[in-house]
C-alpha cells in the first residue's frame, strides 16, 4: 500500500473498501471478484481523473513523496559497474551528493547526484538531500575528471535546496555552488540533467546546468520552496500553496518557459506507485538526448550551454 497524500483521500478510502472486500472474501466462503472488479475500476478512474488536474501545490507534495525513488534507485535501475567516488580532496565527503563512473546502456557515463535517504538513518546520513560545500566541491572534482577522459555527465537532481548552516556557510558555501554551476557549463563533453522529485535552488542549479534539462511529470524546480516564499511574501507558510501556484514550478510551466528542454511521464498516481516503470522510461529519456548530443564538439556543446541559458527570461 502506497503512502497517500492529504489530496488522495477519496482513493485512499476506495482502497481501503476493497481491502477489506478482500480479507473478507479470503477464506473463499463468497464470491467477491465482481465487487472488487467494480471498486477497482473505480478507484483506478479516480486516480486517473485526480492526477490528470492537479495543482501546483499538490504536485509539490508528491515531488517529496518519501517513497518516490532516489538516486540509489536510478543507480541500481540504470547503471551498470557503478564505482562510486568519495570526497572533495579538502574536507571531507558530502553523502548528500553521490557520485561515480558507471556503464549506462553500453556507454561509460559519470553520474552525479542528490541521495535523500529512505528512512531516518540514511535520511539523516544524507542530510535528506541538501549538499554543504564538500559535497559540490566533490562535484566539481568528479566533472572534471569526466571532462579529462572524455566520458558524458548524468546528474538526478533531488533536493528542496543546498544546506543552510552555519558552517555551511563558514566553509564557502555559496562559491561552492558556483564553482559547480561554472564547471557544468564549461565541460567539453555532453551533460544531461533531471529532476527527479524537487529542484530546490542553486542547489539544484549546481547540478542542472545541462546541455539538455529533463523533468519528471510531477517533479517541482524552483528558486525557493514554496513554504520559503510564501514566508517572505505574507509572512506565513500557510499562503504555501498560493506561492507555488505563483512562482510556476511544475514541469508544465518550465517546460512553457524554456527553462527546460524535456517533460519524462510518470506511471498514474506518480513515480512512487511503480518506481521500475518510471526509473526505465527516465533512462530512455536520457538516452534519447545522449544520443542527440554525441556528435557535437566540446566547442558546440559549450555554445550550446551558453545560447540556452542566455536565453532564459529574455523578453521580445
Amino acid at each position: 500500500m502506497p503512502t497517500f497524500l492529504d489530496f488522495e483521500k477519496p482513493i485512499a478510502e476506495l482502497q481501503a473498501r476493497i481491502d477489506e472486500l478482500r480479507e473478507t472474501g479470503a477464506d473463499g466462503g463468497v464470491n467477491i471478484d465482481a465487487e472488487v472488479a467494480k471498486l477497482q475500476a473505480k478507484s483506478d478512474k479516480l486516480l486517473r481523473d485526480t492526477f490528470a488536474k492537479l495543482t501546483a501545490w499538490q504536485k509539490t507534495q508528491i515531488a517529496r513523496h518519501p517513497e518516490r525513488p532516489h538516486f540509489k534507485d536510478y543507480v541500481a535501475g540504470l547503471f551498470d559497474e557503478f564505482v562510486p567516488l568519495a570526497g572533495d580532496r579538502g574536507f571531507a565527503d558530502d553523502q548528500a551528493i553521490l557520485g561515480g563512473f558507471a556503464t549506462f546502456r553500453g556507454r561509460r557515463v559519470l553520474v552525479l547526484g542528490h541521495e535523500k535517504g529512505d528512512d531516518t538513518a540514511s535520511r539523516l546520513r544524507h542530510n535528506f538531500g541538501m549538499g554543504k560545500p564538500e559535497g559540490y566541491r566533490k562535484a566539481v572534482r568528479l566533472m572534471e575528471l569526466a571532462d579529462r577522459f572524455a566520458l558524458p555527465v548524468v546528474t538526478l537532481v533531488d533536493t528542496s535546496g543546498a544546506f543552510p548552516g552555519l558552517q555551511a556557510e563558514e566553509r564557502g558555501q555559496a562559491e561552492a555552488i558556483a564553482r559547480s554551476t561554472e564547471t557544468s557549463l564549461a565541460l567539453g563533453v555532453p551533460m544531461v540533467a533531471a529532476v527527479v522529485g524537487e529542484g530546490g535552488s542553486g542547489g539544484a542549479v549546481a547540478l542542472a546546468c545541462g546541455n539538455r534539462v529533463l523533468m519528471f511529470e510531477h517533479a517541482v524546480y524552483s528558486v525557493i520552496s514554496p513554504e520559503g516564499c510564501a514566508s517572505i511574501l505574507w509572512r506565513t507558510a500557510d499562503k504555501a500553496a498560493e506561492a507555488a501556484e505563483a512562482m510556476k514550478v511544475t514541469a508544465q510551466d518550465l517546460k512553457s518557459l524554456g527553462v527546460i528542454d524535456a517533460i519524462v511521464p510518470e506511471p498514474v498516481g506518480g513515480a512512487h506507485r511503480d518506481r521500475a516503470a518510471a526509473i526505465a522510461v527516465l533512462g530512455d529519456a536520457i538516452e534519447r538526448s545522449l544520443n542527440e548530443l554525441a556528435s557535437l564538439s566540446p566547442e558546440a556543446l559549450r555554445k550550446d550551454r551558453r545560447v540556452k541559458f542566455l536565453a532564459m527570461g529574455r523578453v521580445n
